[in-house]
């Protein structure tokens, strides 16, 4: 089965580039609202579920314990572009566990914040874990941890307390199996487990309305929401597309890019969640396929419509500046 194209590349009036995938959005009760694709193939997806992989910091009574703020917790789901509130985030939730950067599996890469990678460069400094996009997610595994009286070496391995907390957390919300077969290695080095875009796309109908929740989980996936909603800059960072539609639409909307072309979202006043994958993992394809998805479903007012109409079209530019192009939904989508 050939995906349909789910996204075109456009320079001037021609489509220059075509992005094909699969798409599906369903209520929580699994019933399918939009289905375009292959959506029961098995893909990985990556960050867009840190949310879920989140629910036992909350659920084990390790957020309270050390007193996350909104900030934290919006940060403890986040891809964040490594600024210096990220970072400074992500320590601040380790000192609350009385553990510091060294306790971080997650590796150091540089910011993918431009400033904030010139800024270490300039200074003559490398990048730490703390600038790694994943820092926060991994503080948050390390308080999970330190909650569940766990010594926090080696967290990220299948076979700790928390990524088995982690992996049980994914298979009940999303009620996918999550096999050691269909397991790999994310880029922060912990378990990743491919599942349908059915899956996916039931377990964020789930984490936006809490049906099919038990009451402690339904208010943890609230809490989390509110977080988001609250510091949507935690969760990503400066320009990025999941910021930027998360301050324009708060708690109407949540919503999670991952690797490698996935996005997962919900939109908790009507029940609905969305799952799609770029089969060539462009993350310029799903995330105006995903503002696609939104705007279609979800009622806005005018002042909402056009204020959220650039995020559903990205602007090309050339390296004098001039725009050449755009990348958008194609009909389909």
């Amino acid at each position: 089965m050939e995906n349909p194209v789910l996204a075109e590349v456009m320079r001037g009036a021609v489509v220059e580039s075509r992005h094909r995938g699969a798409a599906i959005v369903v209520d929580a009760d699994g019933a399918v609202v939009l289905s375009l694709g292959d959506v029961e193939r098995p893909v990985f997806p990556r960050s867009a579920v840190k949310a879920i992989q989140a629910l036992p910091l909350f659920e084990s009574g390790a957020a309270d314990r050390y007193g996350l703020t909104e900030a934290e917790i919006a940060l403890a789901v986040a891809s964040h572009s490594g600024e210096p509130a990220h970072a400074e985030t992500s320590l601040g939730m380790l000192r609350k566990a009385g553990r510091d950067a060294g306790c971080l599996e997650c590796g150091a890469h540089w910011p993918m914040n431009e400033a904030a990678a010139r800024a270490i460069s300039k200074a003559g400094q490398e990048p730490t874990a703390l600038n790694n996009n994943c820092s926060g997610k991994h503080a948050g595994f390390v308080c999970l941890s330190c909650g569940l009286d766990e010594d926090p070496t080696g967290y990220v391995k299948a076979g700790h307390a928390v990524q088995k907390a982690v992996r049980g957390a994914l298979e009940e919300v999303t009620g996918a199996a999550h096999t050691a077969d269909l397991m790999g290695t994310d880029g922060c080095s912990i378990p990743t487990y491919a599942v349908p875009l059915t899956s996916l796309a039931l377990g964020f109908a789930r984490l936006g309305s809490g049906h099919g929740l038990g009451p402690k989980r339904a208010e943890a996936a609230l809490r989390i929401r509110k977080a988001v909603a609250a510091h949507p800059f935690m969760v990503a960072g400066t320009g990025r597309f999941d910021t930027r539609a998360m301050e324009l639409l708060r708690e109407r909307i949540f919503i999670k890019t991952g690797a490698e072309g996935v996005y997962c979202g919900t939109i908790p006043e009507l029940g609905l969640g969305i799952a799609l994958k770029c089969d060539d993992g462009a993350g310029r394809a799903a995330e105006v396929v995903m503002a696609s998805l939104i705007a279609r479903f979800l009622p806005m007012s005018e002042t909402e419509a056009a204020s959220f109409a650039p995020l559903r079209e990205s602007v090309l530019k050339n390296w004098n500046g001039i725009e050449v192009g755009r990348v958008r939904a194609a009909a389909s989508a």
